[in-house]
């Protein structure tokens, strides 16, 4: 272990389970997503048509997006475990296109968008011994706005839970969102105003919500007395150290290509 280029939009899984993160992204481990995988996918490519289009100045219409959504949902570019999971793809399809709409007739509005499907500068990360993290990639469920404050990071949500009483859930959301942060300021060349979650909620209500700007960056780089997410995680990658988290959400079989032979689990 010398160099290891990471993708930007993986990086937060690191900090959910290391040791899901090492089989995924470090031994090749993989296991077919389920349709809830491919829904949120699928979902994510029919609002970036629908905002790209816009910010090159080119006319889309919401059924235009809903059939991008529809192409990737039906089209998938990976291999999908339909038989495994306890949603249809008839009830992904009424789901995604019922969130796409509400996207893109209520939230899309709500932004001035300044990049949709942006490629970042990689960003090397030193973590000693001879170790380096390079992480890479675009930013491909977030986007940037322009506030009255600055410069944004929307970054799109979908899931069961993201949304609850209303509210977007940003639990556990800024080391994702933080590195999208991190890697645009070292792209452009200048900071950010925060970051802000946009939840699409996949159950059977569709709940959409829009959280509040706030600074996910500040747990990545951390503060004079207490070590932020990048120290930590350059410590470990240097020791070759990569803990379970058995709480986590994702330590299930759909999700963890590890979790058959995890001694760790609780299940």
């Amino acid at each position: 272990m010398s160099n290891l280029t990471i993708r930007a939009s993986a990086f937060g899984g690191f900090f959910d389970c290391a040791y899901r993160f090492e089989g995924t992204y470090l031994l090749g481990m993989k296991n077919a997503a389920g349709v809830r995988t491919l829904l949120g996918s699928a979902t994510h490519s029919g609002t970036a048509a629908f905002d790209a289009a816009h910010l090159r100045g080119e006319d889309i219409t919401p059924d235009d997006a809903a059939g991008v959504f529809v192409d990737a949902l039906r089209n998938p570019e990976y291999d999908v475990d339909v038989a495994g999971d306890d949603l249809s793809l008839k009830e992904a399809e009424r789901i995604g296109l019922t969130l796409t709409a509400k996207y893109c007739t209520e939230i899309a509005p709500q932004f001035q968008y300044t990049a949709v499907e942006m490629t970042l500068t990689p960003l090397e990360i030193d973590c000693g011994g001879g170790v380096t993290i390079t992480l890479t990639g675009t930013m491909d469920r977030a986007r940037a706005a322009e506030t009255d404050a600055g410069t944004i990071i929307p970054d799109v949500k979908t899931g069961s839970k993201v949304v609850s009483n209303g509210v977007a859930n940003i639990k556990a959301r800024s080391a994702q969102t933080g590195t999208y942060q991190l890697m645009y300021e070292h792209t452009m060349k200048e900071p950010t105003a925060g970051a802000q979650i946009i939840a699409l909620g996949t159950s059977s209500k569709t709940p959409v919500a829009v959280s509040p700007v706030f600074d996910a960056r500040r747990v990545l780089v951390g503060n004079e007395q207490t070590p932020g997410l990048i120290q930590l995680a350059a410590d470990m990658f240097r020791a070759g150290t990569f803990p379970p988290n058995p709480s986590s959400v994702l330590c299930s079989k759909r999700y963890c290509a590890r979790w058959s032979r995890c001694i760790y689990r609780e299940d």
